[in-house]
């Protein structure tokens, strides 16, 4: 089983193209995490800022709009994971710790045989100062894990390899 992280972007995009390419007719599930607006402004650091604008007893009809949200696009990415030939069903989690901590549970939790991200390719620096999702699942997971770059990505990288197999002589 295919535990494919989604987010509806370009990169979660070929991440699902690519998958379907590697493992036709597998079962995929296609996560989309999400958090409730008290783990969002926690986790920015705005918790402070934010008890004027947002009632904390409150917040379930926000939370629930969000939740349906990551919903919806989970279930656009089964349904783009089945137009490409996998056998998908959407799924959902709220954020537990950090994005990739929730990543790698729920592939326990489902004992997917593979992780599938999509990834934007910040540099190194950017990814120190950031924190990369993909970076971490890398790192920390105890099953298989294939990062697909972004389309654009890919066609960027193509032409370095390119240009450095010309300017070395090689054919």
């Amino acid at each position: 089983m295919i535990l494919i992280c989604y987010d509806g972007s370009a990169d979660a995009q070929a991440a699902i193209v690519r998958s379907a390419l590697l493992m036709p007719g597998s079962h995929a599930n296609v996560l989309v995490i999400w958090e409730t607006i008290l783990q969002t402004m926690t986790r920015n650091g705005s918790i402070g800022m934010g008890f004027g604008m947002v009632g904390l007893e409150d917040d379930t009809s926000a939370d629930a709009a969000i939740e349906k949200g990551a919903q919806d696009t989970a279930t656009d990415g089964a349904r783009r994971a089945t137009a490409a030939g996998l056998v998908a069903e959407p799924r959902i989690a709220n954020r537990d710790g950090d994005t990739a901590e929730t990543i790698l549970a729920v592939a326990v939790e489902l004992d997917a045989d593979v992780i599938v991200l999509g990834t934007r390719g910040l540099g190194s620096m950017k990814s120190l100062m950031l924190g990369s999702v993909s970076h971490a699942v890398l790192h920390h997971a105890d099953r298989a894990v294939l990062v697909v770059p972004s389309p654009g990505l890919a066609e960027q990288r193509h032409r370095g390899i390119e240009r450095t197999q010309s300017t070395a002589g090689v054919t």
